[in-house]
């Protein structure tokens, strides 16, 4: 074999085993990339739902919801566990919330939401268990009236 044609197979099986390699390690990171950084159960505690309430009507609801229901989180605007379930207690007590005072607020716990909403401000919507745009309205109605 020629020099030439030599040195050209070396660089050529060269430039295979570099592509190999560097296709494999580079699957090892996109896998690892697809892996995520943090559990969801990690901050599911952390999770807030306003359903739309900007955080001056969310502290209105959580100063109402300390001074009646038994919420003993901060007043700062972010409807989480704590807040919901405070809301669940309240909602138990006159408006059928029959499940669990989980604090997720889920269909069940919207429906009794809706219940409220259509008495004490003006929601005409179905009850559905879904905070579509009616039942966020009218909530909003409801934390500027309390707020």
């Amino acid at each position: 074999m020629r020099p030439s044609v030599m040195k050209r197979s070396i660089v050529s099986a060269t430039a295979v085993v570099g592509l190999a390699i560097g296709t494999l390690a580079g699957a090892g990171t996109s896998f690892a990339a697809a892996e995520p950084a943090v559990s969801a159960e990690a901050f599911g505690t952390l999770a807030t739902n306003n359903l739309g309430l900007t955080y001056d009507q969310a502290k209105g609801i959580q100063r109402w919801l300390k001074g009646s229901w038994g919420y003993t989180g901060d007043i700062d605007g972010l409807l989480g566990t704590k807040s919901w379930k405070a809301i669940q207690r309240y909602l138990a007590r006159d408006w059928g919330y029959t499940d669990p005072i989980d604090g997720i607020a889920g269909p069940d716990t919207i429906r009794a939401l809706q219940k409220f909403l259509r008495e004490h401000s003006q929601y005409t919507g179905p009850i559905d268990g879904i905070a579509g745009p009616g039942t966020r309205a009218a909530w909003s109605n409801w934390a500027n009236y309390i707020g």
